[in-house]
């Protein structure tokens, strides 16, 4: 079964931290990039951040230097620490997995900052 399940989201001061997880299968975990989306109300989903399967990262400049991500190859786990939290930073989150033109979507978790 292929499945991408996010959890960690909540709700969160201002300057707080989360720290997001999304278990993945791993016949999309292994080979493929795996990523960070989010998607605030009435605006597009946007890319956050994402790590390559020997570890390069790449974040979007609104999350550059708060947000890490990071992932485990051997629980086919992959998380994102999120600090300095903004409430600009809030939306659903969503977990991505990558390879070619497949591409697979969790289910999102929300993340409220409240300021």
């Amino acid at each position: 079964q292929v499945q991408l399940v996010e959890s960690g989201g909540g709700l969160v001061q201002t300057g707080g931290s989360l720290r997001l997880s999304c278990a993945a299968s791993r016949i999309i975990f292994s080979y493929n990039t795996m990523g960070w989306y989010r998607q605030a109300p009435g605006k597009q989903r946007d890319w956050v951040a994402s790590i390559t399967t020997i570890g390069y990262t790449d974040y979007a400049d609104s999350v550059k230097g708060r947000f890490t991500i990071s992932r485990e190859n051997g629980e086919n786990m992959v998380y994102l620490q999120m600090n300095s939290l903004k409430p600009e930073d809030t939306a659903v989150y969503y977990c991505n997995s990558r390879r070619g033109t497949q591409e697979y979507w969790g289910q999102g978790t929300q993340v409220t900052v409240s300021s």
